[in-house]
């Protein structure tokens, strides 16, 4: 940890994300990390390829719809939603602090149906689609159950993918948690090689100073970073490595276009 000199801390507002909606409005989206073609500030980086906070106005169904290559996770935050696919092909129901992820692999079609007042992360990986587009595909539900807890001097973490956890991906050097505040002052700092996307659920704080509110997104690079959150903050964030030891999606699709 003490090798980490350069320090880089990003707040990215919910008006400055990318934002979208399907079905005439039923599912509203910000996209704190959006697709090349859809605005905001930030485009993919690291392994992290999509994240997208969904909220559903009403019930609500997104019809079946191809995937490959990519690891696709939902994170239930609020209410109830049910995911089909084609590998296992029946509906399954993830309730709020449930997860899944979809090891999309050679190909697989999906479908998502979020009920009334329904909110869920979905967020993508790159874990080297040049080799993994020709791995079969796979799908897994964790319940909130599966996720262990910790109790630290600044509240209490829950781990979806790290130590302890069931949650596997491929790609490596990933590790995501949840922090629930209680309004003690904290220190982060990211391993040397890697850095902290964070997505402020609810709550308000400050990092070094500069003050962050509900529906912010985080960028935080070496460190140490000294925070400040108001009690009952709720912090969602990604480990994830600064550099990719394999060519990224969009290097692998330049490749591939050259050699045409």
């Amino acid at each position: 940890m003490l090798g980490n000199t350069k320090l880089m801390l990003e707040i990215i507002s919910k008006s400055a994300q990318a934002s979208g909606a399907f079905n005439g409005g039923q599912i509203v989206e910000n996209k704190p990390i959006g697709f090349p073609q859809d605005g905001g500030k930030l485009k993919p980086y690291s392994s992290l390829f999509y994240w997208a906070r969904a909220i559903s106005n009403s019930e609500s169904t997104l019809p079946l719809h191809p995937h490959r290559g990519f690891e696709i996770m939902s994170f239930v935050l609020e209410g109830k939603i049910k995911h089909y696919d084609t590998a296992e092909k029946v509906w399954k129901t993830l309730e709020a602090g449930d997860a899944q992820v979809i090891q999309a692999g050679s190909g697989i079609e999906h479908s998502e149906h979020m009920h009334e007042g329904a909110m869920m992360f979905q967020i993508w990986l790159d874990p080297d689609y040049a080799k993994s587009r020709e791995m079969a595909a796979s799908y897994k539900d964790y319940l909130k159950a599966d996720f262990p807890s910790q109790e630290k001097a600044e509240g209490m973490y829950t781990t979806y993918v790290g130590e302890s956890s069931p949650f596997k991906l491929l790609s490596p050097g990933i590790s995501i948690f949840k922090l629930n505040a209680n309004g003690i002052p904290f220190s982060w700092q990211p391993e040397d090689g890697e850095m902290y996307s964070c997505y402020v659920i609810k709550g308000e704080g400050q990092i070094n100073g500069e003050a962050f509110h509900g529906d912010d997104f985080i960028k935080l690079e070496g460190g140490p970073f000294d925070v400040v959150c108001k009690a009952g903050t709720e912090l969602f964030v990604i480990a994830s490595p600064l550099q990719l030891d394999y060519p990224s999606y969009q290097e692998f699709m330049q490749a591939q276009f050259r050699n045409r």
